[in-house]
């Protein structure tokens, strides 16, 4: 795969993922688009090669579906910052723009849960405020770290047998 079919195949996963394009003919006028787009920002350029992916890298480290969710969703909103500042004139951007806010609105904002993130990155556990609110809350984090969904049902499971009995 070529650095030029990269951004499409990134938006092409996003919108495959989520059940937004099952038809293959929006599809194809959105490669139109795209094609349009990468003339506009002249992504032939020898440069584009350099570095790598920006994107399609990063995906291959989330695997879950609730994982993929929170990434795409800051992926959409990195390319929907990218089209505010095009020109919105033109009939291909305006398509690629309305295409992603929908994507958008339909798997929600993850912005929470990377400053969730972000927030975690900067706490100084070197702090002995930090370290003592961080051991009163151990037990609680390795609960919720060892409880699995498949035990979570296998306890209402066990519930609803006994109700029976």
């Amino acid at each position: 795969m070529t650095c030029q079919t990269y951004s499409f195949f990134v938006l092409s996963i996003v919108m495959i993922y989520f059940g937004r394009f099952g038809n293959s003919l929006i599809l194809a006028q959105l490669q139109n688009d795209i094609d349009q787009l990468k003339a506009d920002f002249n992504s032939s350029h020898s440069d584009v090669a350099d570095g790598g992916p920006i994107f399609t890298d990063k995906l291959a480290n989330w695997t879950e579906r609730n994982e993929k969710r929170i990434i795409l969703s800051q992926i959409v909103s990195m390319y929907l910052e990218m089209l505010n500042n095009t020109d919105k004139s033109k009939a291909h951007v305006r398509h690629i723009s309305e295409e992603l806010y929908t994507l958008k609105n339909s798997i929600g904002d993850g912005s929470k849960k990377v400053e969730d993130m972000m927030y975690l990155a900067k706490l100084q556990m070197s702090d002995l405020k930090i370290q003592r609110k961080a051991v009163n809350e151990l037990f609680n984090v390795l609960h919720k770290l060892l409880e699995t969904p498949t035990s979570t049902k296998r306890k209402r499971s066990q519930s609803q047998r006994r109700c029976r009995c």
